[in-house]
This record gives C-alpha cells, sequence and structure tokens, in this order.
C-alpha cells in the first residue's frame, strides 16, 4: 500500500522566460476511474481507495516539484475555491468573487470581514513555507482568521496534538487525525482539512501546501468520529474505516481537480510569457510576474514604476493579446488574473 511517498531533491526554478521543461500535466483514465463516487465507495475496501487515493496523490507531487513559474497562482486558485466552500458551509453568502472583492478591494489595515479572513487563512496555507505553517505563532494566527476568539491554551494544546500526528506513520492516520484534532477541540471540520493540507506538505517536503481538503470537507468529514476527548490523537483505518474511506476519496478527487487546474493554467502562462517581450510598458515584468504568483490582481495595485493610468493601459493589452482574462466583469474596480 503506497500511503507515504518520499520526498525527491527540489527542483531548481525555471529562469525568467524559460519554457517548461515538463509536459503539460495529465491524468490518466485509469486512475479517474479507479477513485470510486459516493454510491461506488460503499463496496470499495480501504486498501482499494488507500491504492487510488496514494497514486493521485503521486500524481500532484510531480506536478509540485517542478515548481514553476505559475505555482503561486494555482495554489491561490485553489485557496479561494477552498476559501468559498468553507465559506458557504459557515452558512455565508459570499461566493469566489465576492471574496476576491473583499480581500482585494480593501487596504491592508482594512477589515476584510469574516469571509474575507477565512480566505485569508487559506491564502496563508498557500503562501507560507510549508515548515512554518503549524508553529504556535502561524496558528494563533490562522485560529483568528477562522473567526476563534484568541486562547493560547488551546493553540498551545492544538500545536503539541499535531507535533505528536506529525511524528506517526500512515498518511491516512495522518490525515484523519487532524480533522479528529481540531473537532475535539472545537475547532470545526474546516480547519481540520486545512491542518490536514499542512501536514501533507509537510510529510512529503513540499516547500508550499497545496489547499486540497478544504473544498472536499463536506465529503471528507461525512462520518462523524466516535471517539471520546482522552482518546489518542490519531484516527486511522483500524479505528474509523468509513471515515478513512471518504477522507481518501475526497482527498484524491482534490488532487485530480489540482492537476487539471495545473493543466489549465499552464496553458494560460504560456501564453502570458509569450506575449510578454511585446510588452513596452515599464515595469511589465513586475506585472507578469505578479499574475504567475497570485490568484488576481486589481487594476489600482501599486507597482513599483507604473503609474495606476500605465497598469489598466497594459492589462487591456493583456487582455486584447488573450493573455489576461478581466475577472470581476465590472466597468469599474476591474480585476485581472490568468
Amino acid at each position: 500500500m503506497i500511503l507515504r511517498p518520499k520526498p525527491f531533491p527540489r527542483h531548481h526554478a525555471a529562469l525568467l522566460g524559460a519554457p517548461s521543461a515538463a509536459s503539460t500535466a495529465t491524468v490518466p483514465t485509469w486512475l479517474r476511474r479507479a477513485i470510486p463516487d459516493a454510491q461506488g465507495l460503499a463496496g470499495k475496501e480501504v486498501e482499494e481507495v488507500a491504492l487510488a487515493a496514494g497514486a493521485a496523490i503521486g500524481a500532484l507531487d510531480a506536478v509540485v516539484r517542478r515548481e514553476e513559474r505559475w505555482a503561486g497562482a494555482w495554489r491561490q486558485r485553489l485557496a479561494l475555491a477552498a476559501a468559498a466552500v468553507t465559506t458557504k458551509q459557515a452558512g455565508r453568502v459570499e461566493d469566489e468573487a465576492a471574496l476576491r472583492d473583499a480581500v482585494l478591494l480593501t487596504r491592508p489595515s482594512d477589515n476584510v470581514g469574516p469571509a474575507g479572513l477565512l480566505l485569508l487563512a487559506w491564502r496563508r496555507l498557500a503562501a507560507r513555507p510549508a515548515e512554518e505553517l503549524l508553529t504556535k505563532r502561524n496558528l494563533a494566527a490562522v485560529l483568528e482568521e477562522f473567526g476563534y476568539a484568541p486562547d493560547d491554551e488551546g493553540v498551545s494544546t492544538l500545536t503539541d496534538d499535531l507535533r505528536q500526528l506529525a511524528a506517526s506513520d500512515g498518511t491516512v492516520g495522518m490525515m484523519t487525525g487532524a480533522i479528529a484534532i481540531a473537532e475535539r477541540l472545537g475547532f470545526g471540520r474546516a480547519l481540520g482539512a486545512w491542518l490536514a493540507d499542512a501536514l501533507l506538505a509537510q510529510r512529503l517536503g513540499w516547500v508550499h501546501a497545496v489547499p486540497l481538503l478544504g473544498a472536499e470537507t463536506a465529503m471528507a468529514t461525512s462520518a462523524r468520529p466516535r471517539r471520546s476527548a482522552a482518546s489518542s490523537v490519531v484516527t486511522g483505518i483500524e479505528t474509523d474505516p468509513e471515515r478513512a474511506k471518504g477522507l481518501l476519496v475526497a482527498q484524491a478527487r482534490a488532487a485530480l481537480h489540482a492537476i487539471d487546474l495545473s493543466a489549465e493554467l499552464e496553458r494560460r502562462a504560456d501564453r502570458l510569457l509569450a506575449v510578454s517581450p511585446k510588452l513596452r510598458a515599464k515595469a511589465a515584468d513586475s506585472v507578469v510576474e505578479r499574475l504567475l504568483s497570485d490568484d488576481a490582481i486589481v487594476a489600482s495595485e501599486k507597482i513599483a514604476g507604473m503609474s495606476e493610468r500605465g497598469l489598466r493601459r497594459l492589462f487591456d493589452r493583456l487582455v486584447e493579446l488573450g493573455a489576461v482574462r478581466e475577472l470581476s466583469g465590472r466597468p469599474t474596480f476591474r480585476i485581472y488574473g490568468l
């Protein structure tokens, strides 16, 4: 059973303007068929589901290790999707467009609101180095972004439990354990998904985490844990096989979605890089890098060496060349991205 892939040496980032050495990621048909739907899950053994999930994570690992220039935009686009699902589960109405507005159309010191804070939490997962995600200081900030009151004792307990969980064997137990810890401490399933993604990145040696389970939380946690607060922090195959199967399927589907999105964004990034030599505006290279490293940029973004009017004209030119898209659909306060 392949559940714990070993990390490989990191690849160096591509040189400025250099095309990708690897071809666009594709998912074999057999792998898509191997991941059961909700109806087919009941007839599957945990080992079967674990094999499919391990193959999906292995395929995703290959994409992550390429360390493409557009990887930042890819992770942040996945963070947006996770935040939209988390927001809906919290009973709020903000969709992806509203979440973008909440963060991009406010100043850094402004209150982005509860939904905007959820997006910031998922953006934090995608942007911060994976090795820093589960520190006490970072977890305290994440808890506040998820809407929980400051609690030093709770943060300390969470940090200690996660440290114990990270040292355990088995990726399945690690993931189910992360969600069980969050629920046991009263922090909820969505935070558990965030923690599971962070633990996976650390286990595989990724430089940055990839938001996966946030957009699949409902399916991943359909089975409630049946463990007391005094029980072990690890919840794995033996203690709750149905919960483990649900989480494995959710993770596998999220991995395939992430791979599909990477292929789409790679094509768009290649188009942007192809037209970038035609751009004569000052600081155009900086704008291109921002587009490759983030989900979106507001037309009034402060870019060193470029006026607001110049930036708007540059975006108009990029849209005309088919290199970027205007994402808001508005005539004003426009937002652009791959």
